[in-house]
């Protein structure tokens, strides 16, 4: 009898705490946080099902434009299957909201950021490894990270990742004379010709952004408004953006020692599909592959989103940490 009662005492105390360890595993996350990051406070939102799952950093491109505001249309599903970050770089959103940068907004200034955020995430959600993902101006800190610290990382998921920008440049702005001159749009033919070709000041740069705006259907890109908010963003960010646009990854990257997958929309005439499949075929990766969506261009989350929640989480995810 004594065993017996025993044996109901153990059984009632294990199920106990399996049912404990259970509650664990289910324990949702959703915070945000200011973390002190490069000397400031800069801005984290952390959403997740279940906290046990692996981190799945987001970096914005622009620079200066946060996802944390439209992050929700194309995580819902990633929530399931990773604790998703997003970040506010400097300059940017809510981290601009609470102080602005005390240093030389610099490429590099904006790598080392991006590296103690990964770091910070490590220790404080108790993660081995992290994936990676970068959207456009992202993968400028991406790229650095996963080649110069393929340890921190189960894989790096570049989407329509900045390679050589120049080159860039040039390809959309012939296919946008091309385009002016087809369908007669005079103002469009007569601004365009006035671009000089690489970007060395504001006005070509702006008027290029402009047409290529216009052309992707990007409402409201040829009024004043527009003008105005765009001139104030290349107050910030032109002189990043020149200093990125003298490297390419075909000259700083050549080899990755972590999965890297590309994700990349067929029609993407911003940071121009045809090079990233040119540095796909280039890259030395220890496994890489990359996924075309038909339907979109530079913004695959806004256009197809489910898809590349899919292939993140059946495509890469199941394939990384089989």
């Amino acid at each position: 009898m004594i065993k017996h009662y025993l044996f109901l005492i153990l059984f009632f105390l294990s199920a106990g705490c399996w049912s404990q360890i259970k509650e664990k595993k289910e324990i949702r996350i959703d915070t945000t946080e200011a973390v002190p990051i490069g000397g400031i406070k800069q801005f984290i939102s952390i959403k997740g099902n279940d906290r046990e799952k692996p981190v799945l950093l987001i970096l914005h491109g622009g620079p200066g434009k946060s996802l944390i505001n439209f992050s929700d249309s194309f995580t819902d599903k990633l929530r399931n299957e990773f604790i998703v970050v997003n970040w506010d770089q400097r300059e940017t959103g809510e981290t601009l909201n609470l102080n602005k940068t005390k240093d030389s907004l610099t490429t590099d200034l904006l790598k080392r950021d991006a590296l103690e955020v990964v770091y910070y995430l490590k220790k404080k959600l108790n993660q081995k490894k992290i994936f990676l993902l970068s959207h456009s101006w992202g993968s400028v800190m991406g790229f650095d990270i996963a080649a110069q610290h393929p340890e921190l990382l189960y894989a790096y998921i570049p989407v329509s990742p900045v390679i050589d920008a120049h080159k860039s440049a040039a390809l959309f702005v012939n296919d946008l004379k091309k385009w002016a001159l087809n369908t007669q749009k005079n103002i469009a033919a007569e601004e365009l010709q006035q671009v000089k070709l690489p970007f060395k000041d504001k006005d070509d740069f702006f008027l290029a952004q402009k047409w290529l705006f216009v052309h992707n259907g990007v409402k409201g890109a040829d009024t004043e408004d527009f003008k105005k908010s765009y001139y104030q963003w290349m107050n910030i960010w032109f002189p990043v953006w020149k200093e990125n646009a003298e490297t390419n990854l075909f000259d700083t990257v050549s080899e990755i020692k972590c999965p890297v997958y590309f994700l990349i929309g067929s029609g993407d005439n911003q940071s121009y599909y045809t090079i990233a499949e040119d540095y796909y075929q280039f890259l030395k990766a220890k496994d890489k592959k990359i996924f075309w969506f038909k339907e979109s261009g530079h913004t695959i989350f806004n256009t197809e989103p489910q898809k590349l929640q899919e292939i993140i989480i059946k495509e890469i995810k199941a394939k990384v940490l089989k």
